[in-house]
Formats: structure tokens, sequence, C-alpha cells
């Protein structure tokens, strides 16, 4: 029989599925055969023909599951989901058996199992089947991921807890993630001494890294609906700053310090110019992600081509003002996709550095 650990959290963005990537990594260096499982998704996209949750085809993506797709996402909640449940119209033991199906067949081919939650910890039970329902029908002990902090976070930490005692399910050990690194173990030790009338072990997470919730040029393309011109191997790169080039020329160019996207209107002739031939360094090349360029004026003949035969890459954005565009790409919450290779990296090495599999694993 698999080793089955149930990956829970307090609620949204405390980098569950973060967590999830770096313990299949991790993972996947013990045990042979290692599985993943979305039992109830609540994010549907089309993936190889099949309707599944985007965690479910993210992971299947990076780690090379797809044979074992149909299993990773038994049950994937639409719109209009909830309302059939509560006409009747579907019942929740079927959903249930479709969890449970899924969950036997992937035991029959691997060693050891991921189960992803959805959301925070009651999540699905206008469905009867919220994560401690899921959690008990697979017997899967639960790591509870949580973000950093005290008192906000402990108040959630129990918020969950109650879902999974009255399931009768085990929550092992909460992992908190996001932590400052110069106060990780400060903060370490006092959620361990509020979480101590607990049979649970604290457990240290990534440290907050802003890198993984930037957004990436190819996830800045889609949101915009813009279509990137000139070099699309920057697609996949980090967005560290969004920088509005309403400087002059020079003050502008002093100010990329770090890898950034600019925003330059299509009237700034300049400077437009100027950036395509910074582009062509190497000092720059690494500095400059790309360009997005708003404004009713049209971009001159001349610099034009000027940017085309410099391969920057760049999205032009005549509907939108310089404004809209910085508060619609700042305000966006950047989720992890499977081409985001550089984040994904980066996720491998901040969970072999931060997260102890060997503990998860005796624990569990």
């Amino acid at each position: 029989m698999a080793k089955t650990i149930f990956i829970a959290a307090t609620g949204q963005n405390c980098g569950k599925t973060t967590t999830c990537i770096g313990l299949m990594h991790q993972a996947l260096k013990k045990y042979g055969r290692v599985g993943f499982i979305k039992p109830l998704g609540p994010k549907p996209t089309t993936f190889h023909r099949w309707t599944v949750d985007k965690d479910a085809a993210l992971v299947a993506q990076v780690f090379k599951l797809e044979k074992d797709l149909r299993w990773m996402s038994p049950v994937v909640v639409h719109a209009d989901t909830t309302r059939k449940m509560v006409d009747g119209d579907i019942s929740p033991h079927e959903f249930h058996e479709k969890i449970v199906h899924a969950h036997t067949e992937l035991e029959k081919k691997c060693d050891f199992i991921i189960v992803e939650g959805s959301g925070h910890p009651g999540v699905g039970s206008v469905m009867k089947t919220s994560n401690g329902c899921i959690a008990r029908m697979l017997n899967a002990p639960v790591l509870m991921v949580t973000g950093g902090g005290l008192g906000n976070v402990v108040d959630k930490i129990y918020m969950g807890l109650a879902v999974f005692e009255k399931e009768g399910v085990e929550v092992r050990a909460v992992l908190a993630n996001k932590l400052i690194p110069e106060k990780r173990d400060r903060t370490l030790d006092y959620l361990t001494r509020a979480l101590a009338d607990e049979k649970l072990k604290m457990i240290g997470g990534i440290d907050y890294h802003p890198v993984l919730a930037n957004p990436t040029l190819r996830r800045v393309s889609k949101l915009l609906g813009l279509p990137l011109q000139g070099n699309s191997r920057n697609l996949s790169k980090i967005i560290h700053h969004v920088q509005i080039c309403a400087a002059s020329t020079q003050r502008v160019t002093e100010l990329i310090r770090e890898p950034s996207l600019l925003s330059v209107t299509s009237s700034r002739d300049e400077l437009l110019v100027t950036l395509a031939h910074l582009y062509k360094l190497p000092a720059y090349r690494s500095l400059i992600v790309g360009l997005v360029i708003p404004g009713v004026a049209p971009i001159s003949t001349i610099t034009q081509m000027i940017l085309d035969r410099s391969n920057i890459p760049y999205m032009r954005a005549e509907k939108l003002t310089t404004a809209e565009l910085h508060r619609t790409i700042t305000d966006d919450v950047s989720k992890i996709t499977a081409d985001d290779t550089e984040k994904l990296g980066l996720i491998r090495r901040l969970a072999e550095t931060y997260i102890n599999f060997d503990l998860i694993d005796e624990l569990f």
C-alpha cells in the first residue's frame, strides 16, 4: 500500500501548490514511483483532451505524469456544480466513489502519493466533500500549510483543525511558508509554543521569495491579451520590477537595476530606440525583460524598424493607458505554470534547502 499524505492549507496563496511541487521533487529522489491527486478541482482546464484541474495538469506536465492524468483529477468543479448538488441532480456519493477509485488506481502503481486539497479545509462542504471528508475517505493524515506570522496564522490553523477533527482525521504537522528570513527561527519558535497543546509537529517551509509571486512575460502577455513581438525566448523570464518610464531617457536607463518590464508610451521615440540598442548589450539584455508600449499615437516607421531589428520583446497596447497597464499587472496574483521553468527550478532548489523531507516522511 502506498504512503499517502494530504496537503491542506489554511487559505489561498499560502504556497500549497509550491509545497506540493517541492515535495514531489524530493519524494522522487527517495521513492521510485510517486503519484499526485487533486481530488476536488475547482479550476477546470482542458489538457490532453481531458477536463482536469489546473494544478493536476501542472504537476502532470512538470513531472511527466500525463499517463496518470485520468486519476489525478477525478472530480472537477464547474460554475454550476454546487447548484446541481444542492438541487439533487448530483449525488455526493458519486463524487466520493470517483475520488476513492482514482486513489485506489494510483495506489496500484505508486509507493508515495501526494494529495493536494482545495483552498482552505472547509472548501467543498456544500457538496459534502470538504478537505476533511476527502482525507477521511482516503485514510490520509494531513500536513497543513500556512503562511508566516503568529496571531492570524494560529487562528486559521485552529479553524482548519476543527474541520479535520470533525472527520476524525489526524493533522500530524503544520508547515509554515513565506517566512521572513531574518525572523524565521523566532517565528517558528512562537508558532511551536502557541501550538504546544496540540499533537502535531511545527515545520519550517520555504522562506518568503517575492520572485515566486512575480509574473513572467508570458503571464503578462496572457493577462493583457496582447501578443508578444520580438524574442519569444524571454517568455518564461521573471519580471522583478515594472517600471513606468516617464523620466528622461538617460534617467530611465540609470534606473534599470533589476530584470524589469518597461512601460514606454508610443510617442517616446528616442527612449524606444535607446532601449532597443541597449538590449543588444549583454549587460542590459539580462535587465530588460521586455517592453509594453501604450498610447494611441502610432510608433514612427524608423523606430518600429529599429525595435523589430533589435528583437527586443515588446507588446503594443493602443487601447490601454500607462496607469491601467501598471494597475492590471501589479494587482495580478501570478500562479505557476508548467512553462515557468525559471520558477520551477527555483522551487526545487528552495525545497531542498528549506523543507526537511526526511522529517516529513518519518512523520507520515
